[in-house]
């Protein structure tokens, strides 16, 4: 039976696809196991239980699983790296089952130096989408910490890590400016966008205590912090990344993640007069079966049918 079971393994959660020989998913699930908080029998028994039922198919994962941290510590792959060259440098373990599980090694940066470990998948499922973006195009990956990443001729040639969602976290929970019960508010989210916009070589680090400023001033509610601070700190991402020419308004951008997250992205970008399109969905899937078929693991029907 030709297939493959594809496993993107991260911090807080797993997700498994399984593919039917021409590349669809056939069936897809998703557990709270990512590789800090694994059921009784850590990864084996996680493994057992996500692919349960499933037949004996080759199997490649990618994200944290692969980390220092994870199952098995794969290396980064120093850029630039395309599809093929992941393809070529997966590692593999032996499951308690007897069968391998393929790992696919994360990217590094080394003029950073920055890494990424399961960003890559979800570029490689990415291009496989939207081919014409190969040429030259910058990909955003909103999240805990988005990445910024450059293509050019189909290989990743350099990105960049924001801890936007972290830092928001911390403002929120650990600062001054925290505290606060959100009520979703457009304005005070465009406010933010706009205050970082307009910072110019100061940035919006210089601008953060103004959320703090306009809420004893009246102008700003409480409850509107959150929204105020969210759009402040991806702002900030916009305008760092223009400004040193990670992007550019004359070529491509293409979102990748979560759409309710990508959309405060989208927003964002219109105050900066870029229109963006939106994201691509289940790039990460994409990503594990090109990368398979790259290293061999799995054949599509139609070159089975050529063999035979």
């Amino acid at each position: 039976m030709s297939g493959l079971i594809g496993l993107d393994w991260g911090t807080s959660s797993l997700r498994a696809y399984r593919f039917d020989g021409t590349g669809r998913i056939a069936e897809a699930r998703a557990r709270p196991w990512g590789i800090r908080q694994l059921p009784e029998g850590g990864y084996d028994a996680a493994l057992a239980d996500v692919t349960a039922g499933w037949p004996a198919l080759p199997r490649l994962a990618c994200g944290m699983v692969g980390s220092r941290g994870g199952w098995h510590e794969v290396p980064y792959l120093d850029l630039p790296a395309d599809a093929t060259r992941l393809g070529q440098a997966l590692a593999r373990l032996r499951a308690a089952d007897g069968m391998d599980v393929h790992l696919v090694p994360g990217l590094r940066d080394p003029l950073g130096p920055d890494v990424m470990r399961g960003e890559e998948t979800q570029l490689a499922g990415a291009l496989a989408l939207r081919p014409a973006l190969a040429a030259a195009s910058c990909f955003i990956l909103p999240g805990t910490h988005s990445k910024w990443a450059m293509v050019r001729d189909g290989a990743v040639t350099g990105f960049r890590t924001l801890m936007t969602g972290e830092l928001y976290a911390v403002l929120q929970r650990h600062s001054i400016l925290g505290g606060h019960v959100p009520a979703a508010d457009d304005e005070a989210f465009a406010r933010g966008v706009a205050t970082a916009r307009d910072s110019g070589a100061a940035g919006a680090l210089s601008r953060l205590f103004s959320a703090r400023a306009l809420m004893l001033d009246g102008a700003l509610a409480p409850a509107s912090v959150p929204d105020y601070l969210s759009g402040l700190l991806i702002g900030e991402e916009f305008r760092a990344a223009l400004a040193d020419g990670l992007a550019r308004r004359d070529a491509p951008l293409q979102l990748v993640g979560d759409d309710a997250l990508c959309a405060r992205y989208r927003r964002t970008a219109a105050l900066f007069d870029i229109e963006l399109p939106p994201p691509l969905q289940d790039a990460a899937a994409h990503g594990l079966w090109r990368l398979a078929v790259q290293a061999g693991l799995a054949v599509p029907a139609s070159e089975e049918t050529r063999a035979c």
